[in-house]
């Protein structure tokens, strides 16, 4: 029995919506002031050490927007993962759970401002974090061949705060800070600590989590700290589909070995999920510091893929789609006399042609003898994050460079991702194909050394000018490791027309791997100077240049200007870049996609590939951006109010291709200028800077507290409007992406948050506004449509036993709101897309429903 139906289940999502009734809810980037174990401190003031070289400055106080989201507030969101936990936080910020998505569901890309996940810059207390290995082919629009960061590798227990600069800062921090940073704050206590064990399901009685996690403070030496946090989590998948049409079709026609669920939408399952966090620091004199901080994480993951029909499914049963079964001869000398099988009912094994010519033929063969009812595949993978940063930071006490800030630092950073795809065939091996492959395995190694010094200067000004300048080494290396032999050798059936390689994910051949490697410098200068006591002006200079394609020069000018005492006025303007990664650079790799309904292997190439040139690719250039802003921030007695202006043009974006359709005029000319295997392609792709964008935005945070109902209470709300224009583009990149890239994302996106704080007792309660976006689903234009707007609630109820012991109770999506539900194709009730799903992927709330848990944390 579903555990929603338990008396258990009834009685805490009862519990949680009597508590809740009549609040107002939901989260915002500035949410819930800092808190102690039990008590609200309203009074601490949100300081930020990203968007400025200078001293750390209150965001109030900031030319730029920043949000700060406290450790305590992630916390209490009950999701497990940090994506999930900034999404309820910062409403520009967007993430996709990709039900079936090829890698995109191993490491899930996420959006800032509406621009895809490599264009924001992942900073670990302020130092670049590398990219992960995973490249999101089936990235669904906006994220299509997107590579960034593996954000969901950091526990929320380990960290300190989160810092998020809402504005463009490529001319700060260099290469992808398009859209803005996102700065992970490592808790740095030098005593204390927690232990927290949490447990929770899907409301519908699946997606099983467990998390047990800790952080502890230690003293390292006299002088220093040893921050110490751990993670382990394991998740099981979900499930929200129904029976494929024509699955349940060869079912009832008498078709052995049909699964009864034969194609999954859910979330993946998660194993072994664990990550380990340290954070040292050590002051050797009174000037200078030691630090160190660096993390291990890995985890494994797997998840559905498309259902391989056994009447269709082609170059495993018919090369026709679905005319004649494909039957191979087994003999050397192909003198089987193997038969043609016409399919004309919904049963070939019933077929006499069929069980005389091949089930009781054994010079004769089809993937039907072997699986009669068809597979699924399952993909998934192992990831592997590591991380070092060693450094020294401190003040110069003599010399020509006395009073002369330096932060001295060298980073090294490597993400693995080891690809499995389980339950499928390489056809072109026949009957003594394994079921099983590791089609291989992606690397991303990143070596980072900066040196920053910075330095006030008395020019007679109301307060000391900064300027701050420094020098800056990257080293970015892509590796492609071939996978075992089985994956992707072309077995002796190749010449009849089997696939070749494993099915859904053939592996990389020894051909395609190889160590791809960029390295760039940059050297940039900072200065702020505050020409009165209520005008401060800042402007940043950064060159860069890159051993592939040359050199940039980017600046940003931002100001502030206090009004009144209550008011203040900030604005920027900027130009950006975001340099192509090694991997969109060099990649190649076969997907298995829908392209008009049908499931189709396509390849991606190398943009300079001779395939990819004879359809308009070209060597990937950077994208370049220029961005400005215009705010206001406006704080009285305990209300706290800002409100911003952006607007992002960039030109030359960089993105996967439409899936391109070769001609056999395009077969010709490629086969006569000698490139193999050309009869073997149906689609290819590439990346390529084919189109431009311009994305613009309000967004609007406030933030009140108040003593109510006996105890200490913080409102906040925090809305965001994004429109995203594409400006230019061409047929390579095609009016659909163009749509998804406009409209998949909700325009309008709110939350509401109430966090109430009494002596043994809190609650925090979110209420999240998705505006409407286009529903899509398998990345199908025909099936895509405007989805409603929706709302979703958000609790958690925390009980302080003492001042070491808590137990909290929460949901997310507590009132069990459904994702947009597909559509029906015409009267008859037959599912507009025949792939088994319920729900529109592009759900922003995901498609899984309400979930719920319990936490016990001990804090000592």
């Amino acid at each position: 029995m579903k555990l929603k139906n338990n008396t258990l289940n009834q009685a805490i999502k009862f519990a949680l919506a009597t508590t809740t009734a009549g609040l107002f809810i939901s989260g915002s980037a500035i949410a819930a002031d800092e808190q102690s174990e039990v008590k609200v401190n309203k009074n601490v003031e949100k300081i930020a050490v990203v968007g400025t070289r200078s001293a750390p400055r209150s965001i109030g106080d900031s030319p730029v927007p920043i949000d700060i989201i406290g450790g305590e507030e992630l916390e209490k969101s009950g999701n497990t993962d940090m994506l999930e936990l900034l999404k309820g936080s910062v409403p520009s910020f967007n993430v996709h759970q990709n039900p079936i998505s090829d890698a995109a569901s191993l490491v899930r890309p996420a959006n800032l401002r509406g621009l895809p996940s490599d264009s924001t810059l992942v900073l670990l207390n302020g130092k670049r974090r590398h990219r992960a290995s995973v490249i999101a082919f089936l990235g669904g629009g906006i994220n299509d061949g997107a590579q960034g960061a593996d954000i969901s590798v950091i526990p929320s227990i380990a960290i300190k705060q989160v810092e998020v600069l809402r504005d463009g800062a490529a001319a700060q921090y260099g290469s992808d800070a398009i859209a803005g940073v996102m700065n992970f704050q490592l808790k740095d206590a030098s005593e204390g600590g927690k232990f927290e064990v949490r447990k929770g399901q899907y409301f519908e009685g699946d997606g099983d989590t467990t998390q047990i996690s800790g952080n502890v403070g230690l003293p390292f030496t006299d002088s220093g700290f040893a921050n110490l946090s751990f993670q382990y989590k394991t998740a099981d998948a979900t499930s929200r589909s129904v029976q494929r049409p024509d699955a349940a079709g060869f079912a009832a026609a008498g078709v052995p070995d049909v699964s009864s669920l034969a194609q999954v939408w859910g979330a993946p399952e998660v194993d072994d999920d664990i990550s380990l966090f340290g954070n040292v620091g050590l002051d050797l004199t009174n000037n200078s510091q030691f630090y160190m901080f660096g993390n291990y994480s890995e985890r494994d993951v797997r998840g559905g893929f498309y259902y391989r029909n056994p009447h269709t499914r082609s170059g495993v049963y018919s090369n026709d789609d679905g005319a004649t079964l494909l039957v191979a001869d087994l003999t050397d000398d192909m003198s089987g006399n193997c038969p043609t099988i016409s399919i004309t009912d919904g049963n070939v094994l019933d077929d006499p042609a069929y069980v005389n010519g091949v089930a009781n033929n054994p010079d004769c063969f089809a993937f039907n003898e072997m699986i009669p009812g068809g597979f699924t595949p399952n993909f998934g993978g192992n990831i592997t994050d590591t991380s070092l940063t060693i450094g020294t930071k401190g003040e110069f006490t003599d010399g020509f460079m006395k009073d002369v800030l330096y932060d001295l630092s060298g980073t090294v950073g490597l993400n693995e991702s080891r690809y499995f795809i389980y339950n499928t065939v390489n056809a072109s091996l026949g009957p003594d194909t394994p079921r099983d492959f590791s089609p291989g395995k992606y690397e991303q190694l990143e070596k980072n050394f900066n040196l920053d010094l910075s330095k006030g200067y008395d020019f007679g000004l109301a307060y000391d000018v900064n300027v701050a300048g420094g020098l800056e080494w990257h080293e970015e290396t892509f590796t492609v490791i071939s996978g075992d032999e089985a994956s992707y050798t072309a077995g002796p059936l190749t010449a009849q027309g089997f696939g070749i390689g494993s099915n859904g994910f053939p592996g990389f051949k020894p051909s395609q791997a190889g160590e791809f490697s960029r390295r760039n410098y940059a050297a940039f200068v900072d200065v702020e100077a505050p020409f009165t006591e209520d005008f401060l002006m800042g402007l940043a200079l950064r060159f860069e240049d890159y051993d592939s394609f040359g050199s940039t020069t980017n600046y940003k000018l931002m100001a502030q200007y206090h009004v009144t005492e209550d008011l203040n006025i900030r604005g920027s303007i900027s130009t950006g870049f975001r340099a192509p990664t090694v991997g969109q650079a060099n990649v190649s790799n076969v997907q298995t996609n829908l392209s008009d309904g049908v499931l189709r292997d396509s390849a991606l190439l190398p943009p300079t590939n001779p395939v990819a040139v004879q359809l308009g690719g070209t060597e990937l250039q950077p994208e370049e951006s220029q961005s400005y802003t215009f705010g206001a921030v406006y704080t009285i007695g305990d209300l706290f109010l800002t409100v911003d202006y952006y607007n992002i043009q960039v030109e030359d974006r960089i993105s996967q291709s439409e899936k391109i359709t070769l001609s056999q005029a395009d077969k010709d000319t490629l086969s006569a200028a000698g490139v193999p295997n050309v009869e073997g392609l149906a689609q290819v792709s590439f990346f390529t800077n084919d189109f431009d964008t311009t994305t613009q935005g309000v967004d609007v945070v406030a933030n009140y507290t108040a003593d109510i109902l006996g105890g200490s209470s913080t409102f906040s709300l925090a809305y965001n409007w994004n429109e995203t224009e594409v400006t230019k583009f061409s047929d390579i990149t095609g009016e659909f992406k163009v749509k998804r890239l406009e409209e998949d994302l909700p325009n309008h996106r709110a939350t509401l948050t109430w966090a109430q704080q009494w002596e043994s007792i809190s609650a925090f309660t979110r209420l999240n506004y998705y505006g409407e976006y286009q529903g899509v689903h398998v990345d199908y234009d025909a099936t895509a449509k405007t989805a409603d707007a929706s709302v979703t609630l958000d609790a958690e109820i925390t009980y302080f036993v003492n001042d070491s012991i808590s137990f909290s109770v929460g949901a997310q999506n507590l009132l069990d709101q459904d994702a947009e539900k597909l559509d029906f194709q015409d009267a008859t009730g037959i599912p507009n897309n025949n792939w088994g799903g319920k729900y529109y992927e592009t759900s922003p709330y995901g498609i899984n429903g309400g979930f719920y848990y319990a936490k016990a944390t001990y804090t000592f």
